[in-house]
Order: structure tokens, then C-alpha cells, then sequence
């Protein structure tokens, strides 16, 4: 009776952002991804966001949409003038604000989400994120006007003892067009990780769809957990086999604004233990069947930051219940290491080891 139920939903989710191979059973079916299912969701989604994407590119330089659509990146040292760089710093350090962290192999990941409430705190912050530059070549990136979601993000590298990081093997995010941004407060280099991107792995070329139609029957037969979820890992063999470039670590200076098309593969790099760099961090994502990118509605960007801080409460919550924390929990930073003794409840992770990707951009669509 419950797949009765369900079944109208996961033939809804076909045509939406939905990416689980795992919780879709019409999304993860052998047959259908025989059949070309997931190759075809792919073509089609690219095809419509690249759509979007054109119709939001009057305020990008032609340089920097030439990068795009060849790299699947774009990068700009020196974005902001000295004076801003040491007041973001400042209130980065400063702020006296909701922490979240998740632990990650032995990386611990700490998040400010930047809603309407706690920006009236950091007015630097606000003023940068306002900035009619940065949010052209946001939504540029995403084909979406709706503002991305931001945060303050630390990554703290070898700050806790565990297996490798999951979020330094190359792997693409989802089956679509999808953009993340990273404002580097600190120099990044190979000490303490650097962005690391295959450069056009994000296009459509036969050898990728052929191996995209390959993972995907491998992957309905049973992979491994992030690959069941959708994001797709990348092994050398595989990189071989696409023909692609090597990847390319972004080892750049602070004060320097990276926007990546996180379909194609890319990673953490790796870093020196207890190293740590800080960022302003943005995600969006989107229906890309949607051919509409949609308006920039203030009432809707404080709509889906509530809805996301609701969210997490009820992790909270539900976490607790069982005597546990939230994959995302709040952290006491004078006393970080203490929480990775936690019990961690990780049910709430749908993909990439519980970044915003999951629960949280799931959240963003839906407000």
C-alpha cells in the first residue's frame, strides 16, 4: 500500500532536482536506467539550464561567461577592496552568532547561515552579499535570480581523529547544473586545502554520457553510498576513461572569488593537519526542468532561510530523541573538540556527507 501511495510521488520527483538513486526506487530502477533514464534527465536538464543561464548573462563580462562555458569555473582575485577584506575578517572573527558544525572523516565544517536576522548583526557581510556585481554572476551561475543561500564557512582540517575526508574525493554533485561560490577570507594552498576542479567535466560530451549510462545501471544494482545518492564519485580509471584534464587546485590568495559549476568533478584538496581556511560560502540550486529562472524576491530569501533554520531545528530534535545530535549540530566554538565525542545521527544525510546540497537546498526548493 505504501508504494502504491509513493509511486505518484517519485514520478513527480523525475522532473524535478531530485537525485537519490536509493530513495526513488523509478529514479534507481535497473530497467529505467537501461532504458536511458538518467541519461536522458541529464541531457534535458542541461539543455534547460543552459537556457537560464543565457537569460541571465547581460550583467556578466564576456571573459569571464567564455571561462564558464569552457571551465565550468570562474575565479577573481582581488574582488573586494582592502578596507572590506579586513571588516569581513573582522566580523567573521567576531561574530556572536548560531554555530553549526559537522564532522566529516577528520574534518569539522563550521556554518553561520547569513539570514535577514543575522545580517543585521554583520554589516559588512550584508553589504558584500548586496553588491549588484556578486549577485550577477551568482545567478549567472546558477540560471536562477533567486538569491543562493550563504554562509560563513570555516573548514578545519585534521582537527579530529577519523578516516579520510569524503569531501576530498573528486566527485560531481548532482546530474545538473548547479552553483557554488567560495570568497576566500584566507590564503588557500596545498597547507590547508584548495578547491580542487576538474576543468570541463561539467560538459556533455558522448564519453561522459556513455559514462554516466554506465554508473547508472551499476549504480541501481547497489554502489556505494554517495554514489547511490546521487553524487557521483570520480576514480582515476574513470577520469581515463572520460579523457578528461587533470584537476586543477585552486591555490589562490585571500580575497579572491571562486564560482564553480559543481556538476562537473571536484573536491576539497588536501591539507596539512589542523589547518583551517574561511570563506563566504553560497549554494543554489534548482528544479532544472524549470524553464523559468524565477524572480528576486526579498520576502522569498528570508522565506527559504527561515524554512532551512526550521529544518535544522527539527533535526535538532528528532536527534535528540534518539539520544543523539544532528548530522549539523550547534557547536560551542571554545569547546569544539569536545563535540566529536558526540553521537552523531546521520539519517538526515542524503548526500555528499550532510552539506547543504541535502537537506537544506531540498528546503531551498521547496519554500
Amino acid at each position: 500500500m505504501k508504494r502504491v501511495l509513493l509511486t505518484p510521488v517519485w514520478v513527480i520527483q523525475i522532473f524535478t532536482q531530485s537525485k537519490s538513486f536509493t530513495s526513488n526506487p523509478l529514479i534507481g530502477s535497473r530497467l529505467a536506467n537501461r532504458s536511458g533514464l538518467h541519461v536522458a534527465r541529464i541531457v534535458v536538464a542541461h539543455l534547460i539550464m543552459g537556457l537560464r543561464m543565457r537569460m541571465l548573462a547581460g550583467g556578466v563580462a564576456s571573459e569571464l561567461r567564455k571561462t564558464w562555458y569552457r571551465d565550468g569555473f570562474m575565479v577573481i582575485e582581488n574582488f573586494l577592496e582592502p578596507e572590506q577584506v579586513a571588516a569581513l575578517r573582522q566580523e567573521a572573527e567576531n561574530a556572536d552568532t548560531e554555530v553549526r558544525e559537522c564532522i566529516q572523516g577528520d574534518t569539522l565544517t563550521h556554518r553561520i547561515q547569513l539570514d535577514k536576522a543575522t545580517l543585521r548583526g554583520l554589516p559588512c557581510f550584508n553589504a558584500v552579499l548586496n553588491e549588484p556585481r556578486l549577485q550577477s554572476l551568482l545567478k549567472f551561475a546558477a540560471g536562477k535570480r533567486v538569491r543562493p543561500i550563504a554562509y560563513i564557512q570555516t573548514i578545519k582540517n585534521g582537527f579530529v581523529d577519523g578516516p579520510k575526508d569524503p569531501q576530498k574525493n573528486l566527485h560531481s554533485d548532482t546530474f545538473h547544473p548547479t552553483m557554488k561560490s567560495w570568497y576566500f577570507l584566507d590564503n588557500v594552498d596545498e597547507r590547508n586545502g584548495p578547491f580542487t576542479f576538474v576543468p570541463g567535466s561539467h560538459r556533455l560530451s558522448l564519453a561522459r554520457l556513455k559514462w554516466e549510462y554506465k554508473k547508472s545501471i551499476e549504480i541501481s544494482a547497489g554502489a556505494d553510498r554517495y554514489s547511490g545518492n546521487g553524487s557521483l564519485r570520480l576514480t582515476e580509471a574513470d577520469a581515463a576513461e572520460m579523457g578528461l584534464n587533470a584537476p586543477k587546485a585552486f591555490s589562490v590568495p585571500a580575497n579572491t572569488l571562486v564560482v564553480a559549476n559543481t556538476h562537473g568533478f571536484h573536491c576539497r584538496g588536501e591539507a596539512s593537519s589542523k589547518s583551517t581556511r574561511t570563506e563566504l560560502w553560497t549554494i543554489s540550486r534548482d528544479n532544472p526542468f524549470n524553464p523559468s529562472p524565477g524572480l528576486d524576491l526579498p520576502w522569498f530569501d528570508d522565506l527559504q532561510n527561515r524554512a532551512l533554520a526550521h529544518w535544522r531545528r527539527h533535526l535538532d530534535k528528532r536527534a535528540a530523541a534518539k539520544g543523539s545530535v544532528s548530522s549539523w549540530h550547534l557547536v560551542d566554538l571554545r569547546n569544539t573538540i569536545a563535540n566529536t565525542d558526540l553521537n552523531i545521527d546521520d539519517t538526515d544525510v542524503n548526500s555528499n556527507a550532510a552539506v547543504d546540497e541535502t537537506q537544506g537546498d531540498r528546503i531551498e526548493n521547496a519554500a
